[in-house]
């Protein structure tokens, strides 16, 4: 893959980039349980009519409804079209953000138009694929925006994107797709071994045979978790919000998981029993913008799979009030207790912008679940239910377009 060249006006002779609806306002809808019919009816007509636009906004509001397969079959469909949509933020009168996206569902890219929650400016999104030769000539742009999450489907693209960021003339957020590429769940960990005050259990990737062998025979577990033992956490490799993730106490367990998972591959890591004095479990998930932390969320459970969406959040004013607590002190406890963790965290992974989900381990460390940098950051919540994270969010937001906005009046 060729080098591409780079300018800032649009390039003569490139078709003009495809207009979008986009995700944020259509995943408000969804999440605020609005009634999309009209949308729909509007959507399809334009689709029917030949607008390719209309074609991918269908195929977001698929994948948020639930129809993840059907929403990717449009949205291939629709990029054999156009590969190039542009997004108009608030007034559309600023700079061009430039978006270098892979094709997938809705957790394959970076969520930049939640993060750009009211910026004034363009957000075009060009499509790549490590099977289509990269463009000679890139859209204008003021600021470019390599978004491709890490995922075993993305790999081949980043690999690929490589070489050609290396040269990228504008400037370029989170342009280093290898220091994305070490974000996996196996490798993060390697990364971070050893780093002072952080936690982050080794994780191996293994082939169905090797669990099987397990199920049978414990001694493989020092091969794979040296020092290590049972209760283990098993989850197929590609799988997001706790699907066919388990705790593993025994052996016969295993056998009984692998009995229910059709998977080949697999992560496999010790269960760590994070969970505080009253038996609850806390998880944060945290974005660092240039190395500073921001809290998005915490999530408090009875059980140690927490998700935000089941950790009944909404049905618990206490568990609200210890997260607004959480959220209004973050920059002088949470966060500034684990300062130091935090900074090595930046500096190990080598992002502008990325996100963690993590908590406070039993020994005071912090113990790092995941990384990367299509995480969703949002502010859907219901402010009447949580009219704590408005503040924090805006915060958020206000620290990644301060980040964008320096990165543009470099080029000027």
């Amino acid at each position: 893959m060729a080098a591409a060249v780079h300018r800032l006006p649009n390039a003569p002779g490139l078709p003009d980039p495809t207009p979008t609806l986009g995700l944020a306002d259509f995943a408000r809808m969804v999440f605020a349980e609005r009634d999309l019919s009209p949308v729909w009816n509007q959507l399809m007509a334009r689709a029917t009519g030949g607008d390719v636009g209309a074609m991918l906004d269908l195929s977001t509001i698929l994948q948020l409804v639930g129809q993840r397969e059907q929403g990717l079959a449009l949205q291939a469909d629709a990029l054999k079209v156009s590969r190039h949509f542009r997004k108009a933020l608030g007034t559309g009168e600023g700079p061009t953000i430039l978006a270098l996206v892979a094709a997938g569902d809705l957790m394959a890219n970076t969520p930049l138009e939640f993060m750009l929650q009211g910026f004034n400016g363009r957000l075009d999104t060009l499509f790549l694929d490590p099977c289509h030769p990269f463009p000679d000539e890139v859209p204008g742009h003021d600021l470019a925006v390599m978004a491709v999450g890490e995922s075993d489907d993305n790999e081949p693209l980043l690999a690929a994107l490589a070489g050609v960021l290396a040269g990228w003339r504008q400037p370029l957020l989170n342009g280093a797709p290898g220091q994305v590429l070490s974000l996996g769940r196996d490798r993060l960990p390697l990364r971070l071994a050893g780093v002072a005050g952080v936690d982050a259990p080794l994780t191996r990737r293994v082939r169905r045979g090797e669990l099987m062998v397990l199920a049978e025979d414990r001694a493989l577990l020092q091969a794979l978790l040296p020092g290590r033992d049972f209760p283990l956490i098993v989850r197929p490799v590609g799988s997001h919000a706790g699907a066919g993730l388990a705790k593993i106490d025994t052996p016969a367990a295993m056998a009984l998981y692998l009995a229910r998972q059709p998977g080949e591959v697999f992560y496999l890591s010790p269960f760590v029993d994070y969970s505080g004095p009253d038996g609850l479990f806390r998880k944060l998930r945290v974005a660092v913008i240039e190395g500073r932390p921001f809290v998005a969320h915490m999530a408090i459970s009875e059980h140690w799979m927490v998700h935000y969406l089941n950790a009944g959040m909404a049905e618990s004013a206490a568990k609200r009030a210890e997260e607004r607590a959480m959220m209004e002190s973050f920059d002088v406890y949470f966060a500034l207790r684990h300062a130091d963790a935090f900074a090595q965290l930046a500096q190990k992974i080598g992002l502008d912008y990325f996100a963690v989900d993590c908590a406070e381990a039993r020994d005071g460390r912090l113990l790092i679940f995941e990384a990367d940098t299509a995480m969703i950051i949002h502010d859907m919540d219901p402010r009447d239910v949580y009219p704590y994270k408005a503040p924090a969010m805006r915060e958020l937001f206000r620290a990644f377009q301060g980040l964008v906005n320096r990165r543009v009046a470099q080029a000027l």
